[in-house]
């Protein structure tokens, strides 16, 4: 199997293994328990959060561990709206964000708030002019992600946070992709989401950073967890494995992503060799070392995705949370490109396991696929809109 869809998913380091295995068995105790093993367990919480707070040059109590990036998400999303609309109820939000904070405003404009979509170019970069216009008295919450997670496209922040300060207007940036693979500047912005699993972290842990005064209202009740941000029972074992993980994907980073820019561009070149009418989605240069979304003209994401299975590839059409669904791209259409463009793009995203040789041997799988997908396959028949 040769496995390029890192963007998804990726496998548990060996340090976030070993990180997790004591609590697991013998240090099981609940954080909240006031005797010894719930002082263990709450120790481990206390040292993870002090050394991922430490690798983002923020405070301790300035992160809330989540049960994922999407309830990162959604926390920030929610929290920061409810808590500032007494001030005023428009928000701001990238076209091109993830479900996980799309979903989060659409609930909010079906309850009492007014939402501003944000323009892209088809670079799928933020329209900064759109932002500094569309921003208002009662504006109170803007979210931009930091790396777009179908595209890998970096926006602006530094660019985004400047209009943002100007007008006290609080940001949020949905860092899930980002994280270890480019700077994680907290500094820009009031409130961030990360997630475990896409830094070789496990799966079902995740954190908000959220700066030192600003208020949120939970969107989940229970107990008073979290300095009463967000109720549940802490899973220890994810979060001592998160900071691991974080601390591993730091080491070598700059190096890795050289060597992930150089197999992501063998590939695109290998790829335009075999198939020259395919198009490269997104920003050339301002993109993830890693990520490669390119559309196959006259195949749809669906067959590809299939070929490429049954030659060995695993990858993908975008988000995984869309897996099983047809529809096409909203990164793209955002963009501006046509349903059939979107309908037939496939990400590529590689990792630190991906190597020379994979590419290599995806290459020449992708040219097999092409060539028998073409040969056999009627054009595709779009509906309009």
């Amino acid at each position: 199997m040769i496995y390029l869809d890192y963007n998804a998913t990726t496998p548990l380091c060996e340090s976030g293994r070993e990180a997790m295995l004591p609590y697991l068995y013998e240090h099981f105790g609940n954080a909240s328990s006031v005797h010894a093993a719930g002082r263990e367990a709450r120790s481990a919480i206390d040292d993870a959060r002090d050394e991922l707070a430490a690798f983002l040059d923020a405070k301790p109590h300035e992160l809330i561990f989540t049960a994922s990036g999407t309830e990162a998400n959604n926390l920030a999303v929610l929290g920061l709206a409810r808590a500032s609309a007494a001030r005023g109820r428009h928000l701001i939000c990238s076209a091109t964000e993830h479900h996980a904070v799309l979903h989060s405003f659409e609930y909010l404009a079906k309850n009492g708030f007014d939402v501003t979509w944000l323009r892209v170019d088809r670079n799928g970069i933020a329209d900064l002019d759109q932002l500094a216009a569309a921003i208002r008295n009662d504006t109170t919450l803007v979210s931009v992600m930091s790396a777009n997670n179908e595209t890998g496209v970096l926006q602006p922040l530094a660019e985004v946070s400047s209009i943002c300060r100007a007008h006290g207007v609080l940001l949020h940036s949905d860092m899930v992709q980002s994280f270890g693979k480019t700077n994680a500047d907290l500094s820009l912005v009031d409130a961030a989401s990360f997630a475990a699993h896409k830094f070789y972290g496990p799966k079902g842990a995740g954190f908000l950073y959220l700066r030192s005064g600003i208020p949120i209202e939970p969107i989940l009740f229970g107990g008073a967890h979290e300095n009463q941000r967000r109720p549940g029972t802490e899973n220890v074992a994810a979060i001592a494995g998160m900071a691991a993980a974080a601390e591993w994907m730091m080491e070598k980073r700059g190096l890795e992503q050289k060597r992930e820019a150089t197999l992501r561009d063998q590939l695109w070149d290998s790829i335009t060799a075999v198939a020259p009418d395919a198009q490269l989605n997104g920003s050339a240069e301002h993109r993830l070392a890693n990520t490669l979304n390119v559309s196959f003209s006259g195949v749809s994401s669906e067959t590809m995705l299939m070929a490429l299975d049954l030659e060995g590839v695993c990858a993908s059409s975008g988000s995984a949370c869309m897996v099983g669904s047809v529809v096409a791209s909203h990164v793209l259409l955002a963009m501006g490109f046509s349903r059939e463009r979107a309908s037939s793009a496939i990400r590529f995203s590689l990792g630190r396991q991906t190597t020379a040789e994979e590419i290599e041997s995806a290459a020449a799988a992708i040219a097999r696929v092409l060539t028998r997908v073409r040969r056999s396959q009627p054009q595709p028949v779009y509906a309009a809109g």
